[in-house]
This record gives structure tokens, sequence and C-alpha cells, in this order.
């Protein structure tokens, strides 16, 4: 009898792959199929596993446990995550932050339809970092909270800017100020704009033909992405971009500077950091270990959106309620 949690795979970006290659590491795990909206027979996976087109994912409803949902932000995931919420378990990194109560009300409403269960907005940030924030804050409520990010490359900013007409391929990173990170750390607890934390640099190659002034106050006024941030935008050839850009570094900190004592006399500085080698990766290492958790949670009925912060941890990991008393608690 195979007792396996039986994977699906929506978009066969970096994600995708990502996904792909991280279920070797989830032996409860099985990959059923990759599903695409390109020509099947186009694409070569890393693993061998099966490509189907998108357009015959109905017939796979009873054949799949959960489905990771690995397009972009900016446009798949607002339209795909609901649709196939109706029909599957599904899971998705959505992280344009100012849209997410949006589109967990329209993925709660889909998942109920449906009798499902549908996990938004999970990866490392929102995801991780979002659990982190909230803990701290609980531990801490007389403080302030700060998140940075990078200095790496950011899937879903990358992913907006190739989303422009005229761009053929993009990459953006995300730099933290680091006088800013010092003053937090320091237990100042400044006030600080989005322009103040970040800046954003865009390496993009230009369509033949398009105007680069037009594409660079297309990317410097996109709001959600670049419009609150100071975004320095540099044109690049093909050659260029895959030679000192194929990698998808990234990382982070949160962190949370507090007060306490009956004066606010004492500084507490709690910290959370990601340093990653592989954004993508990652992300997929999260997004399986939740996949796990709403699985269980599937089996015991339970329906509509969800988040982080609604997953209990012990169902993240493949051990038992023993081992994890014995060897982690």
């Amino acid at each position: 009898m195979n007792n396996k949690i039986r994977i699906g795979i929506m978009g066969y970006g970096n994600l995708g792959k990502g996904v792909e290659t991280s279920i070797k590491n989830n032996p409860d795990m099985e990959l059923v199929a990759i599903f695409t909206r390109r020509d099947p027979s186009t694409i070569k996976t890393i693993t061998g596993a099966m490509v189907v087109s998108v357009d015959e994912v109905v017939n796979y409803k009873d054949k799949i446990d959960v489905m990771i949902m690995c397009g972009g932000s900016a446009t798949d995931l607002p339209e795909q995550t609901p649709k196939y919420a109706e029909m599957f378990n599904v899971i998705d990194s959505f992280d344009t932050h100012a849209r997410i109560w949006e589109h967990y009300q329209n993925v709660d409403c889909s998942a109920t339809k449906g009798n499902k269960i549908a996990l938004i907005s999970c990866g490392w940030d929102p995801g991780t970092f979002s659990l982190n924030r909230l803990m701290a804050e609980s531990f801490l409520p007389n403080g302030e909270t700060y998140t940075f990010w990078g200095t790496g490359v950011s899937q879903g900013h990358s992913d907006a800017i190739r989303r422009i007409e005229g761009v053929k391929n993009a990459v953006q990173y995300t730099v933290p100020v680091e006088e800013a990170m010092d003053r937090v750390r320091r237990g100042e607890n400044p006030v600080l704009s989005t322009r103040d934390k970040h800046i954003r640099e865009c390496y993009v190659v230009l369509e033949e033909g398009a105007d680069p002034v037009v594409v660079t106050e297309k990317i410097k006024s996109m709001p959600n992405y670049f419009a609150d941030n100071d975004t320095n935008v540099h044109f690049i050839s093909e050659e260029e971009l895959k030679e000192k850009h194929s990698k998808m570094p990234h990382g982070g900190f949160v962190i949370r500077s507090g007060k306490t004592g009956i004066n606010d006399e004492n500084n507490q500085i709690v910290e959370y950091s990601l340093k990653l080698d592989s954004n993508p990766q990652f992300t997929a290492g999260v997004l399986l270990a939740y996949a796990r958790a709403i699985y269980k949670m599937s089996l015991k009925g339970e329906v509509g959106a969800k988040t982080v912060f609604d997953i209990p941890p012990v169902l993240l990991i493949n051990k038992t309620k023993e081992e994890l008393l014995k060897g982690m608690l």
C-alpha cells in the first residue's frame, strides 16, 4: 500500500524546479506530475518527472493530495490559486503583502466551495518571517519590529519586471540599507519608511527596439513593487545576465527591538536571519513542509483558506510525537 503524499506542481519555473528537486528530501512524498501552460513536449524536467498540459488537470482531481502553485504573484496566483482551490488542496507563495487579505478572501471562497483546504502566502516572507514577527511581538509587546530583505534576488519582483512590455529578461536584487539596520540593532527604534530600509537594483535585458526610458519609468512607478523604494535600473546584455546573475541567492532579517522593566530600562533584541544560496530551493522546502501539514489537516476535514499562522508546527515534520519530544523539545 502506498501511503505517500501525492504532490502536483503547477508551473515549471524556478520555484517549480525547486519543488521538483526537493521532493527527494521528503521520503513521505511523491511527485505525480508537473502541469504547464506550455506544450509539454517542449519541456525536459530535471528528474524526468511527467509533464502534463494544464488543460488536462481536471483528470487528476483524485490523483493528487496537494497541488503546489508555482506561478508568479503579479498575475498568475491571483487567478490560479482560487481557480484550482475548488479542485485540489493547494498551497501558494503569494508574496504581494499589500494584497494578502484580498487574496485570502478570494481563495477562501473557492476552497470552501470545493470542500478543500488552501494555504496561501507560504514561504519565508511571507511565511517563516511572518511567524517570527508574530512570536517576537508576542514576547515583547512594547517595541518595534523591523524586516530587512537581501542582499538577494527577489523572484516576485524579478517576475514583475519580466511582465513589462519590452523586457526580454530581468533580475532584481533587494539590498538592505546597512545604516538603518545598525540603528535598529542599537535599540534606537527609529521610524523608517519603506524607502529608508531598502534599495532595489534591477538588471534588465531589453527586447529589440524597446525604449529604455519607457521601461525604466514603468519599473520605477510600479505600485507595491518599486514605487516606494529608491530603484536603480541597469540595462545589460543577455550574455551578461546569464554570466553574472544566473544564481538566486537571498536572505534577510527580522529584528524585534523591545523594552522591558518598570521604566523601560532594558533593551531586548530578537533577531532571526536567513542566508540562502538558492531562494527557490529553500522556498520549495518550506512549501513541502506545509504541504504535509495541510494534507494532514485535510484528512481531519478542515477546509477553507489558511495561512502559516493557522498551522500547528507539529504537523510540519515527518516525525512522531515521541521523536519530537525526545529529540527537539
